[in-house]
């Protein structure tokens, strides 16, 4: 069962809204999607709750008696979003059970500089593949072109850049993605998405 991370120490860069799309994405391939959260809020079942159940499921944890999480029955495909201050022993435990580990990062330096320390070690890994998304920013600025060198000297791959628009805030606000709509309206967005993809169809 792939096991997708969305991780970042640094919050606000993104993280939320990178993994509520990738859930909507591979719910609409049919997939049995299980979005959950690495934290005792588990506020992915707030956006799950204002999803109409019109629209391809995606299932949160099932949490069990003893208060542990597990994936429900007919899960194919699980999808976690992690809070700020990602580290310790937790997330070290999660990066083990991953496949592939999407990291959000903004183009400003307080963020790069915030998040080096955490791309230097999944590489150190090396046992779970990894790729960054510049989040709220133009591919075709000199910002993009700093941060796809940046990564490219740490030796991660740069999947794409996600661009700064309303479409993933009104969108969230009723609990749908980018593939719940029609694709003439995110357009420019679905485009945006196709490196990433790609990258997680690779084994």
């Amino acid at each position: 069962m792939p096991v997708i991370v969305v991780a970042n120490p640094k919050g606000g860069v993104g993280k939320s809204t990178i993994a509520t799309n990738l859930a909507g994405y591979l719910a609409r391939q049919g997939h049995g999607v299980m979005l959950g959260d690495i934290d005792l809020q588990q506020s992915s079942r707030s956006w799950l709750s204002l999803r109409p159940a019109s629209l391809p499921a995606i299932a949160p944890w099932d949490i069990l008696e003893d208060g542990s999480a597990k994936p429900p029955k007919g899960t194919t495909h699980v999808v976690l979003d992690t809070p700020a201050g990602f580290d310790g022993p937790r997330a070290e435990q999660v990066l083990a059970m991953a496949h592939k580990v999407i990291v959000p990062l903004q183009a400003s330096m307080f963020d790069i500089l915030a998040t080096q320390a955490f791309l230097q070690r999944l590489r150190e890994r090396g046992s779970v593949a990894a790729g960054v998304v510049g989040m709220r920013v133009n591919p075709r600025t000199k910002s993009a072109e700093q941060l796809a060198h940046y990564t490219r000297t740490l030796g991660v791959p740069m999947l794409g850049f996600l661009r700064d628009t309303q479409n993933y805030v009104q969108l969230a606000a009723h609990g749908a993605t980018l593939w719940d709509v029609a694709p003439s309206r995110v357009e420019k967005d679905l485009e945006q998405w196709q490196g990433l993809l790609q990258w997680l169809q690779q084994s």
